[in-house]
């Protein structure tokens, strides 16, 4: 049996739920179904709150299992996605935007905006390359808020317990903002920059705490042998600045999903696992 789904967590728990995988592609196709399932529920909706998106290698195969899925629906239902869309997406980097294949906004139209033909209208980010970024922050949070902010939101976990691009020390009160990137959160991105850290902008816009705790449900995604130990310590450590993705304890609603590269069940003693 290679799925392993925890009961409702105590209140002492991180996670309302929490499912492990064997391996990535399992994970992926787990996901996949919670997130087809969301997208038809929206369907249905008279005026369905925004996704909320993140971006990174842990979401690229999410994103193309995602699409393959919808791509098999009716076409009445695939036209309903596309034309009711809109997602907002969790931070940018100062300085890039969709003409730099390395900028989020690139990022989002490759992996969604192409293959489901969607507007960049559609796909809201911060604006990189805006004269005044603190203006821009304000602006992007605002905008957010006017569509009454996100109803389902995905998020990957940084080296450093960053969530969005919020680094350590960071609390439940930080709102979206212009932040300084550390040099292991810089790290972690060299990918898309050719393998050079100095490559990676020093600065992005990133929704807070704040906006991510409004939410009303929160989808945590850990994969991979890299991520295990701050796993372990975020599932093990009470709410602190030091830790920003601790203060998702205090969500109501958080789904935890992890490959078992990253998750050691042994590890979780506050988890029923069946």
């Amino acid at each position: 049996m290679n799925l392993l789904r925890s009961s409702v967590a105590s209140e002492q728990g991180f996670a309302s739920t929490i499912t492990l995988r064997e391996n990535l592609p399992s994970l992926v196709e787990a996901v996949v179904d919670a997130l087809e399932g969301h997208l038809r529920q929206r369907l249905g909706e008279q005026r369905p709150k925004p996704l909320g998106l993140a971006t990174g290698r842990t979401m690229v195969p999410i994103y193309a299992a995602l699409v393959a899925r919808v791509q098999r629906w009716p076409a009445d239902e695939l036209e309903h996605l596309r034309r009711s869309w809109c997602s907002f997406n969790l931070d940018e980097y100062v300085g890039l935007g969709l003409a730099d294949r390395r900028s989020f906004a690139a990022y989002m139209t490759r992996h969604l905006g192409k293959p489901l033909q969607l507007s960049p209208q559609q796909l809201h980010l911060p604006d990189g390359e805006a004269i005044n970024p603190e203006q821009q922050a304000g602006s992007y949070a605002a905008q957010l808020q006017s569509f009454g902010g996100v109803g389902l939101q995905l998020l990957g976990l940084g080296s450093n317990g960053h969530v969005g691009f919020n680094e350590p020390p960071c609390g439940p009160e930080a709102s979206c903002r212009v932040v300084s990137l550390s040099q292991s959160t810089r790290k972690q991105n060299v990918a898309a920059f050719g393998g050079n850290p100095s490559q990676v902008p020093s600065q992005a816009l990133t929704l807070g705490l704040k906006e991510i705790l409004a939410a009303d449900e929160i989808h945590l995604i850990v994969t991979g042998s890299a991520k295990a130990e701050i796993l372990k310590a975020l599932l093990n450590s009470p709410c602190t600045d030091q830790l920003p993705a601790s203060w998702l304890r205090n969500h109501a609603r958080v789904a935890l999903w992890a490959d078992q590269a990253a998750l050691n069940r042994e590890k979780v003693p506050e988890a029923n696992f069946s």
